[in-house]
Parts: structure tokens; C-alpha cells; sequence
């Protein structure tokens, strides 16, 4: 009797046990960090072009993220809004990249951001592929009134003694990791498919750049450029810091890197999805990262950093919000497009150029 009772416990078990769903086979995850207020239907900010336009029609509860996500079943596309700051970047990636509802090991990765531009690379409105994405935050850093006579900065790198002390240590190391380096024939193609974008410029930007004289490329009218991401949850600003940022992302790629935008999430995000590649969940070859610029790291030639970081904090951090927010979109959505559309081909080789 005592076999027959625990064979129908088992039984009853099995039978009210609902079977698990086969996971959803995702083609991109669209990355964005924060909404302004609703996902659609009031002022916009990084996700909710994407929900309207692309559009991104159903919700999916995720608990272990910061908002919850949306997804398009037609298109195959889901939409991410993780929360601003490397933590809540890493954590919701983490979370999204380990959730057993999704099979990401096809999936593309765009981050469809807005951060600064150094106004010696572009204008407020543009649009930039990062072929780097390089850490800002892990360093040794001595106030500036207390650092010895002809340092150039008060922010060395780990294991190192001096700014920039040759050579570089290694950029993955028990300390932290400086530099990721995404999949240059990809970041490529993404450039030739948007490269020719039409980008709003508005009465707003103009004004932003005007001021700007000696700065050939911060006047243009807005463009889609290559350049890399610097990222760290300390924002700053002012030519000294600039021009500490260029030669911090040049001395971590060996030279090869061009500062563009700063940025808080895209080192953390770049983290979560180095060790979901190594648990074969995603592939890290499959990533991109664009930033639209939302306002200048430093102000023109003889302008006040305090009223420049007035100016940024009164407008939510992005002076130029709207349009950066519009660039973001209308060049990643390319993008994404093109993806989903030559899917056939796109499930199993990578595009490059």
C-alpha cells in the first residue's frame, strides 16, 4: 500500500505540472537606460520612440530588472530599458540574459543611448558607433591641489604610478576591465547602413553650436560618425577633463580608440554580456553600441563650466534631450531594420563591411 500511495502522489505530480514553453528565439534586443515618464504617450526620452514607432506593442513582466520589457513577435525584437548607471546596466542584463523565456545565442544587441560629445569630434544631435567601449571609473585618483608637479591629471591608472605611465597594464586583469573592444566589420557595416541618416536640426542645436567657434566639428549640422564610448557614473565636464577623456581612451586601446561620448552603462552592459557569452548565452560578436549626443562635455573656448553644468542639470542632463533622443532612434532603428529584414542570412553570419 505504502508503494501505491507515493505513485499516486507522484502521478497527481506529474499530471498538474504544466510543461515548459520552448524559450522565444529573440533576433535583437534593443538597449535603452531610462524613460522620462510613461513608455508611451508623454514626453519621450530613450525607450518610448521604440515602443511607438518600431513599435514594441506587448509587455512582458521582469522582475529581476529595472522596468519591464517590451517585445514585437512579428519582428522578433525585444526592448530593454535597464536603469541608469553601470550597476542597474550590468543587473538588468544579467537578469534579461539569464531569464529562460528567451534564447538570445542568435540575438544582436543595439544600444540606443543618449551621453555627451567632445566638441572636437562632433556636434549635439549626432550619432556614434562605438568601435571601443573603455571604463572610466576604475583608476587611482589624487584631488588636483594635492598631486605632485607635472602630472597632467590626478587619475592614474591601476598598477601604474604616474598619468598614462607606459606601458599600459593589461586592460582584463584581476582589477576590473578597461576596454571592450566590439566587432569592427560589424560596427562597420552598421556605420555604411546609417552613415547617409537624415538627423533633425533644429533652432535648439544651432543655438548649441554656434558658440562653438574653433571647433569645426561641433558646428556641423548633426551626422552619424564612428567613435568610441567612455564610460563612468561620475559625469564630468570642462576642456581639462576632455582632453584627460581622450588621451584615456587612446591609452587604452593602444592608439586606436577615438573618444566621442561619455556614457555611464555601456562598460557594465559590455561586463554582463562578456560572461553571458561565456556561459554561451549570448554572442558578444553580436553587439553594437550608439550614443546620440545630447550636449557638449565642455563649453565653447572662454565659456563657464559652472553654467554649462547649470544648464545640463536644469534640462535632465541633455540640453539637446529631444533631438538626441530622436537620433538615437531613427539611426539604430536602421539598423535594426535591416537586421530583422535579411534575418535569413543574418541568424547565422554576422554582417561585416
Amino acid at each position: 500500500m505504502k508503494h501505491v500511495w507515493w505513485f499516486a502522489v507522484l502521478l497527481v505530480a506529474t499530471v498538474a505540472t504544466p510543461a515548459f514553453s520552448a524559450p522565444i528565439p529573440i533576433r535583437v534586443v534593443v538597449v535603452t537606460t531610462f524613460e522620462i515618464g510613461a513608455d508611451s504617450g508623454d514626453q519621450p526620452g530613450e525607450f518610448q520612440h521604440w515602443v511607438e514607432q518600431l513599435p514594441l506593442p506587448e509587455t512582458l513582466p521582469f522582475p529581476l530588472g529595472y522596468h519591464h520589457l517590451r517585445y514585437n513577435p512579428a519582428l522578433g525584437v525585444l526592448g530593454i530599458e535597464t536603469g541608469e548607471g553601470a550597476e542597474r546596466g550590468a543587473a538588468s542584463i544579467m537578469a534579461l540574459g539569464s531569464d529562460p523565456r528567451f534564447d538570445l545565442t542568435k540575438a544582436y544587441w543595439v544600444v540606443a543611448a543618449v551621453g555627451g560629445i567632445d566638441p572636437n569630434v562632433a556636434s549635439v544631435g549626432s550619432a556614434a558607433w562605438a568601435q571601443w567601449v573603455i571604463n572610466a571609473d576604475l583608476g587611482y585618483e589624487l584631488d588636483a591641489r594635492d598631486m605632485p608637479a607635472g602630472f597632467s591629471t590626478g587619475i592614474i591608472p591601476l598598477e601604474r604610478h604616474a598619468p598614462f605611465a607606459e606601458p599600459a597594464p593589461p586592460a582584463d586583469s584581476m582589477d576590473g576591465q578597461e576596454a571592450y573592444e566590439l566587432n569592427p566589420g560589424l560596427v562597420r557595416w552598421a556605420f555604411a547602413q546609417t552613415r547617409d541618416t537624415p538627423l533633425t536640426d533644429t533652432p535648439n542645436l544651432k543655438a548649441m553650436r554656434a558658440p562653438y567657434i574653433g571647433f569645426p566639428a561641433a558646428q556641423r549640422p548633426p551626422f552619424v560618425l564612428i567613435g568610441d564610448s567612455l564610460c563612468g557614473d561620475r559625469y564630468f565636464l570642462g576642456p581639462q577633463m576632455n582632453a584627460w577623456a581622450e588621451r584615456w581612451v587612446s591609452y587604452w586601446t593602444g592608439g586606436h580608440g577615438t573618444f566621442a561620448t561619455t556614457a555611464e552603462e555601456d562598460a557594465g552592459i559590455l561586463q554582463s554580456l562578456t560572461f553571458l557569452a561565456n556561459g554561451q548565452r549570448v554572442d558578444r560578436q553580436r553587439v553594437l553600441v550608439l550614443r546620440a549626443a545630447g550636449d557638449y562635455d565642455q563649453p565653447p573656448t572662454g565659456g563657464d563650466n559652472a553654467a554649462l553644468l547649470a544648464t545640463d542639470s536644469g534640462a535632465g542632463g541633455a540640453s539637446a534631450g529631444a533631438e538626441s533622443f530622436d537620433a538615437a532612434y531613427r539611426v539604430g532603428s536602421t539598423v535594426v531594420t535591416a537586421l530583422v529584414r535579411d534575418w535569413a542570412t543574418d541568424r547565422d553570419t554576422i554582417p561585416t563591411r
